[in-house]
């Protein structure tokens, strides 16, 4: 693997990374101080240049942001959320903000999505409240909200293909998929015997969803018959924390861990375990896929650190 680009920031326990789907290089990073259990946090942006990373903005708020979210119709402006029920709206052309907090959760919003087809900028909130509420960021409050999950909800993803359709991952150990137009849950698939920490939705294939859980499984469900995983993919020694799949290859994705790795995977293969990342020394909570380079991966954990890099398994073909 090629030498890893790293940001300390000390004091700052990150929880997501996300690659600006604009600017090249560009990574925001949601943190928080000590571990999310108290204190403020911090949304970090950074660029890349020959010398490795740098700030390019820091904006703090009063308790700690576990997820971040581009807008995809401004490259300037993101979305975090936070331990205190909120969502903020930032503008990186501007040094301080936030520009509108949305505050309609009652507990911790863990997770934040930015929507992903043409024709509509929604975003989606999952909360520890156990709702999830879709938002419209130019207005004030939201549009709707979603219950149905009997624990803390810790993932939220729109599906990339289908307008108006997101997935949710919760503690009551349930995948559910939602249709924002009829306001309900379309699927209810039981997908874990364990806390289900993350979902992401193939870019490649708009039946394809995958779950990470804290069974340490990663399981694939086709959501034409969800009466059993398509995948399972096994490695990880503790709670699978976050799952991406490739925007480059329709078969690979990564996940990050509790066990300190980053694991790349090719669920098409025999031997579907790639590569094994080991550069942290705490819990790896934030992780995403470039989407201007095929080979570059960002991360970030609870030993302060923030790392881009290229991982081998990427940078060959097949």
């Amino acid at each position: 693997m090629s030498a890893a680009r790293t940001l300390r920031v000390p004091g700052r326990h990150g929880y997501a990374a996300e690659f600006s789907p604009y600017l090249p290089g560009r990574l925001a990073c949601a943190a928080a101080q000590h571990y999310g259990i108290a204190g403020c946090g911090t949304l970090l942006v950074l660029d890349q240049n020959e010398s490795g990373l740098q700030i390019f903005r820091s904006f703090d708020w009063n308790d700690g942001l576990f997820d971040v979210t581009w807008s995809e119709n401004n490259e300037h402006v993101l979305v975090t959320c936070s331990g205190d029920g909120s969502l903020q709206l930032w503008d990186t052309a501007k040094a301080t903000g936030p520009l509108q907090v949305y505050k309609e959760h009652t507990q911790e919003v863990y997770s934040v999505d930015w929507s992903q087809t043409r024709g509509e900028q929604l975003v989606v909130s999952g909360s520890w409240d156990q709702t999830v509420k879709v938002w419209d960021p130019t207005a004030g409050n939201s549009l709707c909200t979603f219950r149905g999950h009997e624990s803390v909800i810790y993932s939220t993803i729109w599906s990339p293909h289908i307008p108006g359709c997101f997935a949710s991952a919760s503690g009551d150990q349930t995948l559910r998929i939602w249709d924002v137009k009829t306001t309900g849950v379309r699927i209810v698939i039981p997908a874990h015997q364990a806390e289900i920490l993350s979902c992401d939705w193939c870019k490649y294939n708009e039946n394809l969803v995958v779950t990470g859980a804290v069974d340490c499984s990663l399981r694939g469900w086709d959501l034409r018959n969800v009466r059993q995983p398509v995948f399972e993919l096994l490695g990880h020694t503790y709670a699978i924390r976050r799952v991406k799949f490739s925007p480059f290859h329709a078969s690979v994705l990564a996940s990050c861990s509790y066990d300190f790795t980053v694991r790349f995977w090719n669920f098409s293969k025999p031997d579907p375990l790639l590569e094994t990342v080991e550069h942290h020394t705490e819990f790896t909570c934030g992780l995403d896929l470039s989407l201007q380079s095929p080979t570059q991966v960002a991360d970030c954990s609870w030993d302060e650190t923030i790392k881009i890099y290229d991982p081998v398994c990427l940078a060959v073909p097949g």
